[in-house]
């Protein structure tokens, strides 16, 4: 590891050391590719941003080794209701976010981004193949067919050259890579500044039932959730004709903190500071060899704790095509969709997003009160809150059928050992699951899928070998939901296709080994 880069010459070049910048060198440097991270700040960020992260991402951490139970200065589990209450603290919306999701870990955590990020950043430096260049901006570029040359500055103004095959954007909202592929964005006119407050709690005895939830009070919109284990996160709605100064100050945080209950006794402020909420999303994520993830991609309120989320996807869908690309086993053509699979998705989650802000940011008495009225009585009916969004990817690298582009589920198997959750018995990346009716798949195209890092699966009533124990029945519903035999899921956990037939199991390999340009079949 390196504060400058030493080499001139790397598969993949990163801009950006976030969250995002160091799961795309995590995801790459650990299948062994050079990787070299820039930022141009010389000293990590730590301070809280993102607090909420969901059981899909959750599966994720787990496969590079850092599951929520192993992180428990950094992430705490939710098992509770998300609500939305009026000012007289009535409940006009309650989300539920208890349990497991269908990625096998809970719907809901809460987490403290600094110490995540500390973990993820140890095992960045760890890999011996990644370079991290603190101190160092990226300012222009050369693009070739054969890679892109980066022109990088440091702070004194000293320049280097290096080459990339390939480079990502993890710049956020200011991003010059996206500025590079010409991208235009498309921006939905949702403004709203609000202050952000961290709090590294200090009395035990104060309580918040349930722990998280928003207060829908046209006098000051409040956000009041965990920040992960041992601290609390606000966030006051500043108001229409109130001046930017006068809310980012640390006098008016403790005066905003004191209604409920909360003075300097019994916390430290660990941070406050004002952003402005906004959705946008650039229309193009990639040109040839230059790609954006991220903040430098899509930005979107926070009151779906979706944000960072959506990046890290983004990260694990880009890693994964790369590296098959990077080690020549398929052609450059499995990039080609990145664009239109994530934006389709996020998309999604950004309306979530709106839908839920436009709730709670009413600041007009009258409005409010019709507001409040309209969900009580909703909620009194019985009336279903909106589900919580699992979209489909955009059209890319998976079939049009039952289950492509939905994200796979996660559920507990025995292999003989007791049960665990099935990445821990089989092993994370992609893998085809096979029901005990599909019979098992042919040696050679087993070998074709272990060729791409691939593993095959079978998920049975019982433990024998060759089957795994489907402990409570998740696998067989799942399949039965979508009238599958086998199901194809790529190593971002989201699924390339089904077979509805045991001899349908082989055209499923088959057309998977095909779209990517596997070179043993094209």
């Amino acid at each position: 590891m390196t504060t400058t880069p030493t080499n001139d010459s790397y598969d993949v070049l990163i801009v950006g050391y976030g969250p995002i910048g160091r799961m795309l060198a995590l995801q790459l440097g650990s299948r062994g590719h050079r990787v070299l991270v820039t930022e141009r700040q010389k000293a990590v960020y730590f301070l809280p941003r993102a607090v909420h992260l969901d059981d899909e991402i959750s599966r994720v951490l787990q496969s590079v080794g850092m599951p929520p139970t192993a992180l428990p200065d950094a992430v705490g589990p939710y098992d509770d209701f998300y609500e939305w209450r009026a000012a007289d603290k009535g409940t006009l919306m309650r989300l539920d976010w208890r349990g497991r999701g269908p990625s096998g870990w809970n719907v809901s955590n809460f987490f403290n981004q600094p110490q995540l990020e500390r973990e993820l950043d140890a095992r960045v430096r760890n890999l011996p193949t990644v370079d991290i260049a603190l101190g160092w901006k990226a300012i222009d570029r050369a693009e070739h067919e054969e890679g892109v040359d980066v022109e990088l500055e440091d702070a004194d103004g000293g320049h280097r050259m290096v080459r990339a095959s390939y480079v990502i954007g993890a710049d956020g909202a200011n991003s010059v890579v996206r500025d590079w592929i010409g991208a235009q964005e498309t921006d939905l006119g949702y403004f709203h500044d609000w202050l952000v407050v961290d709090l590294i709690m200090k009395n035990d005895a104060i309580t918040f039932d349930p722990p998280a939830w928003q207060l829908c009070d046209p006098e000051r919109p409040t956000t009041l959730v965990p920040g992960g284990p041992g601290r609390r996160r606000f966030e006051f709605m500043r108001l229409p004709d109130e001046l930017l100064e006068d809310l980012n100050n640390e006098e008016t945080t403790w005066r905003l903190l004191e209604p409920w209950g909360i003075g300097p006794d019994d916390a430290d402020l660990e941070r406050h500071v004002v952003y402005r909420f906004q959705a946008k999303w650039a229309d193009i994520w990639q040109r040839d060899r230059i790609f954006i993830a991220g903040d430098a991609a899509h930005l979107m309120p926070p009151f779906a704790g979706q944000g960072m989320c959506s990046g890290i996807r983004d990260a694990v869908n880009l890693a994964w095509k790369l590296d098959l690309v990077l080690t020549g086993r398929v052609s450059d053509r499995a990039l080609a969709d990145y664009s239109a699979e994530r934006l389709e998705h996020v998309r999604h989650f950004i309306a979530a997003s709106m839908a839920l802000g436009e709730v709670v940011c009413i600041t007009d008495p009258i409005a409010a009160r019709a507001r409040d009225e309209k969900m009580k009585a909703d909620l009194a009916a019985g009336v279903e809150t909106p589900p919580r969004p699992l979209p489909r990817l955009g059209s890319g690298l998976h079939r049009e059928d039952a289950g492509g582009g939905l994200l796979s589920i996660q559920g507990l198997v025995d292999a003989g050992d007791g049960a665990v959750l099935f990445d821990d018995a089989i092993g994370s990346g992609g893998v085809l699951i096979l029901a005990e009716a599909a019979g098992d798949l042919d040696a050679a195209r087993r070998e074709e899928l272990q060729t791409l890092g691939f593993r095959t699966a079978t998920v049975g009533a019982h433990a024998r070998e060759g089957v795994v124990a489907d402990v409570d029945g998740t696998y067989a519903e799942w399949f039965d939901s979508l009238g599958a035999v086998a199901v194809l899921v790529r190593p971002d956990f989201y699924v390339y296709g089904i077979a509805t037939a045991a001899d349908e199991v082989g055209g499923l390999v088959d057309g998977f080994l095909e779209h990517v340009g596997a070179k043993s079949t094209a």
